[in-house]
């Protein structure tokens, strides 16, 4: 499981842990324990992505009905007795969760909000990674009051030892952090968060599903629809293609510096039907579900999910699949759904971050002495997982300007972190 997840960046796609002898319930199964014993894992739940390309369901219809769903979804998770806010990355998803409790506010004026619904977001200095005007543009939109967070290297790693000791297990990326930070932000407010974990997943909404859903129409011959499918990714996503392109590469080099078999996890092998089925139950969103809920039980705060409501996600697994990417478009019918609630700035946004990091940038500054002091130590060295003098080249390389950055560095350094947090050594 270590090197699944220093190879590919997965975890929580199987039964087994990190951990010898100790094994996870899967995604909607049960466990009966008795006086007499325990007894096998039960499956209680299913669902099955639809794989069509195009069905009989017509596009404001389908927007309806999701608009409806999701509505009730919210008016549900906001049932509570003490205050429920809202985290605000300023993407799609939290933006409509956002705007949707706006409008049950002042329509049915639930009480566990308040009089003014309070969002919490991560701020940057680095414009590449800092979403504040998008997150300006919903506040605006909707009067909500701001709550915001910078997270810097200093906090990371006067945090790193209690971030791993809640999450149990190394994370594959620093956005973990920002959503800690996130969440310590929001326990001075609140004890109750809406999220929007889950719509990626289920709406095709990250940039790198688009492939599968090309390799899909291929397979049943629908050439044009595959080829203005090709057409639309590169208008609207070209620039990241060229970029994953470059790192697929670059990463398969550096799994060359790992020790031992990994099995190999291919996320987006498949169709898109395929890839999404097990992206829900098992190759992310699980992962995600995983540090979302460590992250915010180590504040005392519960985090709600809304697109994850069993009934939206029936839905929405049962929508052929030009109403998740349609020329190139991701979550086409939740655009379409959220026209009117959600500004356009924020609704027609092609881009996809969330509660990121500069993490290339503070690897390659701040964190520089760190990992090095990391990368050197004889502890590291005599690890059986990576070759360390390879790693150490590596990592000086890309400081140097001669390699690229990929999570690999951050996996491995995490990893040590780990180990030496709960092996003792």
């Amino acid at each position: 499981m270590l090197l699944a997840f220093l190879a590919w960046g997965v975890a929580d796609h199987t039964a087994e842990t990190m951990y010898d002898g100790i094994l996870q319930l899967p995604p909607a199964h049960f466990i009966i324990v008795s006086g007499a014993g325990t007894g096998e894992p039960e499956r209680y739940w299913d669902v099955v992505v639809n794989g069509a390309r195009r069905g009989a369901v017509d596009d404001e219809t389908a927007a309806r009905e999701v608009r409806d769903l999701l509505t009730d979804a919210v008016r549900i998770r906001l049932r509570s007795d003490v205050p429920v806010g809202t985290c605000l990355s300023g993407g799609i998803d939290s933006s409509t969760i956002t705007a949707l409790i706006n409008v049950l506010l002042r329509t049915e004026h639930p009480e566990s909000v308040g009089d003014r619904q309070k969002t919490f977001s991560v701020c940057f200095d680095d414009p590449r990674f800092d979403e504040s005007r998008h997150v300006d543009t919903v506040v605006a939109a909707t009067g909500v009051a701001s709550h915001r967070v910078t997270p810097s290297t200093e906090g990371l790693w006067k945090d790193i030892g209690r971030l791993l000791y809640i999450q149990d297990e190394p994370f594959v990326s620093l956005s973990i952090y920002a959503q800690y930070c996130v969440m310590r932000l929001a326990s001075s407010e609140v004890k109750v968060v809406l999220d929007g974990q889950g719509a990626d997943e289920q709406l095709a909404g990250y940039i790198a599903y688009q492939m599968p859903y090309i390799r899909g129409l291929l397979r049943r011959g629908e050439v044009l629809a595959a080829l203005r499918e090709v057409a639309g990714s590169a208008r609207h996503h070209g620039s990241f293609f060229s970029w994953a392109a470059r790192q697929s590469r670059v990463r398969s080099k550096r799994r060359g510096l790992l020790r031992g078999d990994a099995p190999e996890v291919l996320r987006y092998a498949g169709s898109l039907d395929e890839v999404l089925s097990q992206e829900i139950t098992a190759t992310n969103l699980p992962l995600l579900l995983h540090w979302e809920d460590r992250n915010s039980m180590a504040f005392s705060i519960e985090a709600r999910v809304p697109f994850l409501d069993y009934r939206l996600v029936e839905y929405l697994a049962g929508l052929p699949l030009d109403q998740k990417i349609r020329c190139g478009v991701t979550k086409y019918v939740l655009r379409r759904a959220i026209r009117g609630l959600v500004p356009d700035a924020v609704r027609c946004r092609m881009d996809k971050m969330g509660f990121v990091t500069p993490e290339e940038a503070w690897m390659k500054d701040e964190l520089r002495p760190h990992i090095l002091a990391l990368f050197s130590s004889p502890t590291f060295a005599a690890r059986p997982y990576w070759d360390a003098e390879r790693v150490l080249r590596n990592y000086k390389e890309f400081l140097d300007g001669k390699n690229p950055y990929s999570t690999d560095f951050w996996r491995i350094a995490c990893a040590e972190l780990w180990l030496r947090q709960f092996d003792g050594r």
